[in-house]
């Protein structure tokens, strides 16, 4: 069983970030991810981040892997099963090998929440999606609805604004709240984009495919909306079952409990990224990055004391 003094379960942000500190501790680092690059690689065009106006996030995460990968982190595709202490020591679990390591850190990000309605899973893929950068450019031409109400919904629309003729946003709350570059970018769109603030959606119908949805009020003077696809925008749920495993405690929001320097209740444990509520509903690559620097120096720190311990 390959050992290693800290084990990155999570390729994203937070994840790469670690492994690019962690390798700068001179530690013997594996990062294992299922989705290469989290939602960053799929957020399409990244204007934050500093010192660069404009990067695909995709390209950032490629850019943040090879860094890593210069400082003698090992970066592998896949998805960790299990996680259980076993004496000084972890053991990792993957659907082909197991790993042994002193530290780990959760940094496995979050998936997107759905609507909850019926229909939704079956015509998933079918005119129901929750990726513009995914599936927005299979929609050139055509009418969409994206939900949501917050700044990656507004974001979303910008995207899809490149593709649909039509966009159809569907604002849960009465307000939209969203950074002001990103507000102001899509009421440039004008009549491309209508908002329905206060507007939810009620069922989704279709058989084989998305054919229309019913909202919860009158839209020119029908429930009806016949779209071709429709975007669901409304957040995300923090991944927690492997932390769960080891009695990670989660704070009263279901988030993974870390304190300030991302230890968990559980020596050698760590968390960083959208898994943990550090800055509240504020989740950016920046702030990401950010908490997986300081994990990797708090297992540095651990290392410290107790490297030799794990054999």
């Amino acid at each position: 069983m390959d050992k290693y003094d800290l084990v990155v379960i999570g390729s994203g942000a937070a994840g790469l970030s670690a492994a690019i500190y962690a390798g700068r501790y001179r530690m013997k680092t594996l990062v294992i991810g299922k989705d290469f690059g989290g939602e960053t690689s799929r957020a399409g065009k990244i204007e934050n981040w500093p010192g660069i106006k404009s990067i695909d996030g995709y390209e950032l995460m490629t850019a943040m892997k090879e860094h890593a990968k210069s400082l003698g982190a090992e970066v592998i595709s896949g998805e960790v099963t299990g996680v259980s202490k076993e004496g000084e020591c972890f053991k990792i679990v993957t659907a082909k090998k197991e790993f042994k390591t002193l530290n780990v850190l959760f940094a496995v990000g979050s998936e997107r929440r759905r609507l909850g309605k019926p229909n939704e899973k079956e015509l998933t893929g079918k005119g129901v999606h929750f990726c513009i950068t995914c599936d927005g450019p299979v929609y050139g031409g055509k009418t969409i609805a994206v939900v949501g109400g917050g700044d990656a919904s507004v974001k979303g629309i910008n995207l899809a604004a490149e593709y649909a003729q039509k966009i159809y946003f569907l604002v849960m709350d009465k307000k939209i709240i969203a950074e002001p570059i990103n507000y102001e970018h899509m009421l440039k769109l004008g009549n491309k984009v209508e908002i329905l603030l206060e507007t939810q959606v009620e069922e989704i119908v279709g058989k084989n495919s998305l054919e229309k949805i019913i909202l919860n009020k009158e839209f020119n003077g029908s429930k009806d909306l016949v779209v071709d696809g429709l975007f669901v925008e409304i957040g995300a749920i923090p991944n927690v079952h492997l932390a769960k495993q080891l009695g990670v405690e989660l704070d009263e929001k279901g988030f993974i409990k870390a304190d300030n320097m991302m230890k968990t209740n559980i020596p050698g444990v760590f968390a960083a990224g959208d898994t943990v509520n550090l800055f509240g509903r504020f989740k950016q690559d920046i702030t990401a990055s950010a908490m997986g620097a300081v994990a990797a120096t708090s297992a540095y720190e651990y290392y410290q004391l107790h490297a030799g311990k794990c054999s």
